[in-house]
């Protein structure tokens, strides 16, 4: 998004929303899609022994309903349903892959994007008909779409003549992606993170019985992973890795009970916990992601 903001481009991204798409599943494309991946034989039967003739009722406040059948849907609950419906998504999204820009997707999170406004509603056409032949539905309520560096006069997407509610941010996969290309407000939304961590485990970090330390270690086992989240494939400004040691040094004077009337320098309270600087560690996590990509296999 950075690259078509610097190139004054647009790009215009969908995030497609289905409605209760683990219930909607049909259990002959769920065989069907686990013969296509190539999964064995046996291992199809073994499944189907569990989904065929199955029965639940439901539990309400004045008791419960009698047994009924469920032909439908990947059970709820089970660890075995998410590995399912990424069986039955990879095969779908084989059909109506595109060229770039890109489709991005991580099991039911979808997002079309494409330069322009025809070729982006066309996309989102073959994967709502890809969907619903299969017994799923895209919610035209809740799918959205976003333009970085949109012009004047350029149009509204539409779905079966239906307008696509605009926004101009959008969560995704827990990060925050705005419309000007800009971090700001993920930002934020990361320091705020970091308190609510803080705050969960201050009867710890308080403590003056504890070691600095075992308090440094607290704070990077549980705390700098919230700060952190998604910040690998986030393009930050100085002004921006400085809100974030900023927030991050007053947790570390608050755990070792300084104040900055005590006048003890960053790097010591640094030393004391034994946690290097914030901005070091975004940087090393952003190598780590490079490298996972470069090392993927192609497709």
């Amino acid at each position: 998004m950075e690259k078509y903001r610097d190139g004054q481009r647009e790009l215009r991204c969908v995030f497609v929303d289905m409605e209760k798409v683990y219930d909607r599943v049909p259990r002959e494309e769920l065989w069907y899609c686990m013969r296509k991946s190539g999964v064995a034989e046996k291992y199809v039967r073994v499944v189907q022994d569990m989904y065929e003739s199955s029965r639940t009722v439901v539990r309400c406040a004045v008791g419960q309903t009698e047994e009924f059948k469920v032909e439908v849907g990947l059970h709820q609950g089970s660890a075995l349903s998410p590995f399912l419906f990424a069986i039955v998504m990879d095969q779908l999204s084989e059909e109506v892959r595109q060229e770039s820009p890109w489709t991005m997707m991580f099991a039911d999170d979808i997002v079309i994007c494409s330069e322009s406004r025809e070729q982006v509603e066309e996309n989102l056409e073959r994967w709502r008909f890809a969907l619903e032949r299969r017994g799923m539905k895209v919610s035209r309520s809740k799918t959205e779409y976003m333009c970085v560096n949109e012009r004047e006069g350029s149009g509204t997407v539409r779905l079966q003549g239906e307008e696509v509610k605009k926004v101009q941010e959008f969560k995704y996969l827990g990060s925050t992606v705005q419309s000007n290309g800009e971090c700001g407000k993920e930002v934020k939304k990361r320091v705020q993170a970091g308190w609510n961590g803080w705050r969960k485990v201050s009867g710890v970090l308080c403590d003056h019985k504890i070691s600095a330390r075992i308090k440094g270690k607290v704070y990077r086992t549980v705390v700098r992973p919230a700060m952190l989240y998604g910040l690998e494939t986030v393009s930050l400004r100085k002004r921006q890795e400085s809100e974030l040691e900023v927030a991050e040094l007053k947790m570390l004077r608050f755990s070792l009970g300084v104040t900055r009337l005590d006048r003890i320098r960053n790097e010591y309270i640094r030393g004391t916990a034994h946690v290097g600087r914030l901005g070091d560690k975004v940087r090393e996590t952003r190598l780590r992601w490079f490298g996972h990509v470069q090392r993927r296999e192609s497709e």
